[in-house]
């Protein structure tokens, strides 16, 4: 498979800990990128789901030391916690292993833009003041994603190229889910605006994107639980979205081209144009992994 060195990887929601972590999608993914610095941007560790219930197979395992080891390798490894990994934030400042834990992390990209790194999960309403409607909700994904099975298990004996999520479905279907998403953005928008900055990284909502959101670019990890995404910065500064699905496990790179009308899909890759960032990669890129298309 051909490698790909990138300037920087962004990370978010792999929840090790839990059943539903695509270990080892993740694992491929990282043995094809690598990069001068890697950000691990919140719910790395599902603390929430390990005080359920132990579960911590090898390959969850093998991340934490595949990054200890880059960390040990001159890479800048960074880890921002989430509020399923709140407990690290006792740790701010401090180091495991070369690993940097910090609350929120500035990126000075190679085109000179500053993205604010963070969680996100600040600005959910539910986290913050509704703790137990977070738990319930988290509990009630959890089976959403293990209801996933069986339709993945049969689109995969029908040779159907492509993956379908039952809980991506439902946020898009779900009014008050798509406007939890808009709301979410936006207020992470208006507040990377009060505070100067270019543009945002973050993760939280399980819902990947590029976008220009009122001039500032909003960019979203996705997570490694349902959709297995995560966010590549180019030598040159662009940014780009992948989506990394069962073929590339396998192998084998899939790639779409990114038409030019506009769109409305919030998990959608949308490039920005002239001198913004752009979540489409150079066409002559040997980098794997699956744009997706604009609807």
């Amino acid at each position: 498979m051909t490698m790909c060195r990138v300037r920087t990887i962004f990370l978010s929601d792999i929840h090790l800990g839990t059943r539903a972590c695509q270990a080892e999608r993740l694992l491929d993914f990282l043995r094809v990128y690598e990069a001068e610095h890697v950000y691990l941007l919140g719910d790395i560790i599902d603390f929430w789901s390990l005080g359920r219930g132990i579960y911590w197979p090898s390959l969850h395992n093998t991340f934490v030391q595949k990054m200890l080891k880059r960390a040990r390798h001159q890479v800048k490894v960074v880890l921002v916690p989430g509020n399923h990994d709140e407990a690290l934030r006792e740790y701010v400042g401090s180091n495991f292993g070369d690993i940097h834990v910090m609350r929120e992390a500035v990126h000075m990209a190679a085109d000179g833009k500053r993205y604010l790194l963070m969680h996100g999960d600040e600005f959910d309403q539910i986290t913050r003041y509704h703790r137990w409607v977070a738990l319930l909700g988290d509990i009630g994904y959890g089976l959403l994603l293990r209801l996933n099975v069986l339709p993945s298990w049969l689109r995969r004996k029908l040779h159907l190229r492509g993956y379908w999520s039952l809980a991506d479905y439902a946020k898009r279907k779900l009014k008050g889910a798509l406007a939890f998403v808009y709301g979410f953005e936006e207020a992470v928008v208006h507040h990377v605006r009060q505070m100067g900055y270019d543009g945002v990284v973050c993760g939280h909502i399980h819902s990947a994107a590029i976008k220009s959101i009122g001039g500032i670019a909003y960019i979203n990890c996705g997570d490694w639980v349902d959709s297995c995404t995560a966010i590549v910065e180019h030598d040159d500064g662009r940014m780009e979205l992948v989506h990394w699905r069962e073929g590339e496990v396998k192998g084998e790179a899939l790639r779409h081209d990114v038409p030019t009308e506009e769109s409305a899909v919030p998990a959608a890759v949308v490039p920005l144009r002239g001198a913004e960032v752009t979540g489409v990669p150079a066409k002559d890129t040997a980098c794997p992994g699956t744009r997706q298309p604009r609807r």
